[in-house]
């Protein structure tokens, strides 16, 4: 689901750590949430209070849900399984322990983005539900989909497993579906949305292989207006905090005091995710595994394509005119779709 089997973890963490080498990234923690207006009533209860069952088991709202077992923990944040016991159907609860006032808002934000924006190539969320706990901690529960492929990253790690890529045709159809996610973060209304941590690592694959964004404990209006230095450190250090650096847009290593901030940072995000589909790895990972300055390979464009590439001229060149330094000359997520449509029409009559 989340967390990626034993094996897969052994095998790739060095490959994670470099990706975000934080406990939030071995958690996968994009749920973050808690509210005061959720209606939601939450039981916590056990077989002698009436579940049928030896396990843990929670209700909301009248549905019980069995804990099966934990699918993985770390810093403040644990992931279980469950099961609903009417329907069999399974879910994964993410416990959040919440111990300030400000973890609190950030994530009563994070639901509010959750209500606002509804997609298919978006997480949903089927329940959510605040409790409170001893010492001042608040815990956060929430559950959610259980997706049994996986992320998209692990899916890319199997297949380099097995000296294998993604054809270009099924890697253009995913990627498209994964900027209609953006897409509408991007035109959200009243104020447009930025996810800020776009990566493979980020993107859920669902039973039929439709790609899901998850995450959305880096999520911000998209629109920010820096006025000062002191604003500018604080969005440099909130960047350098929640968007993986292999993956993060060159204004959020070094942020100027005045300017803004807006959702062209997803754009970069998107196409060191649609390199690192086609070639299992970030554009700037090579720079960085020399221990060279990823900051000024971002900033000086330093990447280049495999000299062994089997895709297209075309997929190359949609790849150099994502990653553009000036936020102003780079493009709009809807640039990018309007692209894709007609690479896949030019497939499909090559078809």
């Amino acid at each position: 689901m989340y967390l990626r089997p034993v094996a897969l973890r052994a095998l790739n963490l060095k490959k994670r750590v470099s990706r975000k080498g934080t406990a939030r990234d071995i958690l996968k923690q994009m749920f973050w949430t808690c509210g005061q207006t959720c209606q939601t009533e939450l039981l916590v209860t056990s077989y002698k209070m009436g579940c049928n069952c030896t396990r843990e088991c929670i209700e909301f709202d009248g549905r019980r849900f069995n804990v099966l077992r934990r699918l993985g923990e770390g810093g403040f944040s644990v992931v279980d399984l469950l099961e609903e016991n009417d329907t069999g159907k399974r879910f994964a609860l993410k416990r959040i322990q919440c111990h300030s006032q400000n973890e609190q808002k950030l994530a009563k934000e994070e639901a509010e983005y959750h209500r606002r924006v509804h997609h298919p190539n978006l997480i949903s969320l089927a329940a959510w539900k605040v409790t409170g706990q001893s010492a001042g901690v608040t815990e956060v529960l929430l559950v959610l989909p259980f997706f049994r492929r996986g992320t998209l990253q692990e899916e890319l790690d199997r297949l380099a497993h097995r000296g294998e890529q993604i054809p270009e045709p099924r890697l253009l159809r995913l990627f498209r579906a994964i900027c209609d996610g953006v897409k509408a973060l991007h035109h959200a209304s009243p104020v447009p949305l930025a996810h800020r941590d776009l990566k493979p690592g980020n993107v859920l694959l669902s039973d039929n292989g439709t790609p899901v964004i998850m995450d959305f404990g880096s999520m911000a209006p998209a629109r920010l207006e820096v006025k000062g230095r002191s604003e500018a450190l604080a969005v440099q250090d909130l960047a350098a905090e929640k968007c993986s650096m292999l993956f993060r847009a060159p204004e959020l290593f070094h942020v100027e005091s005045h300017t803004i901030i807006d959702e062209k940072v997803d754009v970069w995000s998107l196409g060191c995710t649609l390199y690192n589909m086609a070639f299992q790895q970030s554009p700037f990972e090579p720079v960085y595994q020399r221990g060279d300055s990823l900051h000024l390979a971002v900033l000086g464009r330093n990447f280049k394509f495999p000299g062994n590439s089997r895709y297209s001229t075309a997929l190359h060149e949609l790849i150099s005119s994502i990653l553009v330094v000036e936020v102003i000359e780079r493009p709009s997520v809807t640039w990018i779709i309007e692209q894709l449509d007609i690479m896949l029409q030019e497939v499909e009559h090559r078809v």
